[in-house]
């Protein structure tokens, strides 16, 4: 953690809704007039996206059919880390993009599904923003989750984040339920393994459940809207958060815990501007206090 140069991370699982979330973020960013340095968790990837259906590829035939993204053998957590710890101590580090399709890849004249060069971030951001599958990562070797300053996990009930997931990449990379299918039984050690226990140090959750029929993802037709959810909201630490307020302003909220607020998921882009604003303002004006700028 770093007065001077905070950090924020947004984690969760493929198909989870960390994208949407920082578009949240993003929006708070211009109105504050802040420059974050954009950091996404894809660009840590071990291998391209040929390399890596070789390498599934051939730990399959060699008997091993868990090897997956949400590993340590696919990451580079010791490269996350460390940009986390040189961003935090002196403002800058090192990252890269993944191009995910074509738009993405034409300005670079690169194919999609590969990464373009290493590279610095822009110098005198007020804080770096990361989204991603690993910002709360923690292992024997390695423990990223120390570094940033507000660490928010975005973790839908499992039906609703595999439902999300199967239409995701049905419709954006032309996948067909059984290729999906059989993604997620490959990653699911891995997942229990190095993703949900992220969720234990974060500083915030955000769970979304359906209140309609999600008991057979694998067919669901239709993805259940904001509108056909609650949005359960963990806080680790509730003494510096103001319940009344929220409760005010979100209505049909309650608290099912002293630290566990409960919201209409129409409102959870307005949940989410109501709580990030404030901690954000804290960020800034301690770095702006250790910096000397009133």
């Amino acid at each position: 953690m770093s007065k001077k140069h905070p950090i924020i991370a947004v984690t969760g699982s493929s198909g989870a809704g960390t994208t949407s979330v920082a578009g949240i973020f993003q929006q708070i960013f211009r109105r504050e007039k802040l420059d974050a340095a954009f950091v996404e968790g894809d660009a840590f990837h071990r291998f391209d996206r040929a390399a890596m259906a070789e390498r599934i590829a051939a730990e399959s035939e060699a008997g091993n059919h868990t090897f997956s993204h949400f590993g340590p053998e696919a990451n580079l957590f010791a490269e996350l880390e460390a940009l986390f710890r040189s961003y935090g101590e002196n403002g800058v580090g090192r990252s890269r993009k993944y191009l995910h399709d074509a738009v993405e890849a034409a300005p670079h004249g690169q194919p999609p599904g590969t990464f373009t060069e290493w590279e610095d971030l822009g110098a005198g951001t007020d804080l770096l923003f990361y989204e991603g599958l690993h910002g709360g990562i923690a292992t024997d070797e390695v423990d990223v989750a120390q570094h940033p300053d507000l660490l928010i996990g975005v973790v839908p009930v499992i039906n609703l984040e595999w439902i999300q997931k199967i239409h995701r990449d049905k419709s954006t990379r032309g996948y067909s339920t059984e290729a999906v299918t059989d993604t997620i039984l490959r990653r699911m050690p891995d997942y229990i393994n190095y993703i949900t226990p992220q969720f234990t140090r974060t500083h915030i959750n955000f769970q979304r459940v359906p209140v309609v029929d999600t008991s057979n993802p694998f067919i669901a037709r239709f993805i259940p809207t904001l509108d056909e959810s609650f949005v359960v909201i963990r806080f680790r630490d509730p003494k510096e958060i103001d319940f009344p307020y929220l409760l005010s302003m979100l209505h049909d909220s309650f608290l099912s815990r002293r630290n566990t607020l409960v919201c209409p998921g129409g409102k959870m882009d307005l949940a989410m501007q109501l709580i990030f604003t404030p901690m954000i303002w804290r960020l800034i004006e301690q770095r702006r206090a250790v910096l000397g700028r009133g």
